[in-house]
């Protein structure tokens, strides 16, 4: 009786490890999701969340900086990488792509201008940097004679890679709610490395793209649904929406708000630029700690 009872024990032991690891094979099958070992589901169906209300009567100061982020400075990286989203097998996107595609799909808006006044399509955008030149090639008979030569037409096409940094304007203000000194992106720019061959030297040239509101819903929630690669954890959720809010960031100064609206490089070069867009970050940060000052 009691081996009758072990060999049934043991016949059920098999029979539900056996319906066990069918039962996976057949979930992995139907997943056919043989990269990850679990679901992602991270920042999909994701909204950003909205600004607090903020009245005009509460803002007893504010100020206006303008700066540049440089994607190839070491922290700043995970902005500019990866560069051929099709190889990249983390599912993450570069910020152009991310907003390039946004642009693309309709659904954000772009502007001329950091006023964000002029609205520009992403047809517009594209026309002047992906333009097509001619060029002569000379041709030689068998003796070494030039004979007439033709012109071929020389394709130059965009690449996402070919965006280097951006810029932003924020506002910098207190609340005398809570008295405290806080801060609002209000727009982003990429910035294009124009690059040009001219007398047979290539120069180049940051031509900014366009600009998008950063205050616009559809623009943080269009970038909400994209997760920055964070090196010190492939599994973090941070969303480029949190990467602006948290100023998760690297970055300088190189305009201010100012009586002739120009920024630091009209009046200033050099080690002279550097420690102005130093100084102009050390009065914002010190006018808050000022305000206790008695």
């Amino acid at each position: 009786m009691k081996k009758l009872l072990f060999c049934l024990g043991l016949f059920l032991f098999m029979a539900g490890g056996f319906t066990a690891n069918a039962q996976s094979i057949i979930d992995a099958e139907e997943d056919h999701n043989f990269n990850d070992f679990y679901k992602r589901d991270q920042a999909k169906g994701r909204d950003a969340m909205p600004y607090a209300f903020l009245r005009e009567a509460d803002v007893v100061w504010e100020h206006a900086i303008w700066r540049k982020i440089d994607f190839r400075e070491k922290f700043n990286q995970f902005f500019y990488f990866p560069t051929d989203p099709s190889k990249n097998t983390q599912n993450r996107v570069s910020l152009t792509t991310a907003i390039l595609d946004a642009l693309k799909n309709g659904d954000i808006e772009a502007y001329k201008e950091d006023d964000l006044k002029t609205p520009t399509t992403f047809q517009e955008i594209m026309a002047p940097i992906c333009r097509e030149s001619v060029m002569h090639i000379s041709e030689y008979d068998e003796y070494g004679d030039e004979m007439e030569g033709r012109d071929t037409v020389i394709k130059t096409e965009f690449q996402n890679e070919e965006v280097y940094s951006a810029r932003i304007k924020e506002y910098w203000y207190i609340d005398k709610q809570d008295t405290r000194q806080k801060v609002r992106i209000t727009a982003l720019a990429l910035v294009y490395n124009d690059c040009k061959f001219r007398d047979g030297e290539r120069t180049c040239q940051d031509v900014d793209l366009f600009w998008i509101p950063m205050d616009d819903m559809r623009v943080r929630n269009a970038l909400v649904k994209v997760l920055a690669y964070d090196e010190r954890n492939s599994h973090a959720e941070r969303t480029y929406d949190d990467i602006f809010i948290q100023r998760y960031f690297d970055s300088f100064c190189y305009r201010q708000s100012n009586v002739m609206n120009r920024p630091i490089s009209a009046y200033l070069t050099g080690t002279d630029a550097i420690l102005e867009s130093q100084a102009i970050e050390s009065e914002i940060f010190n006018i808050e700690s000022d305000m206790w000052e008695y």
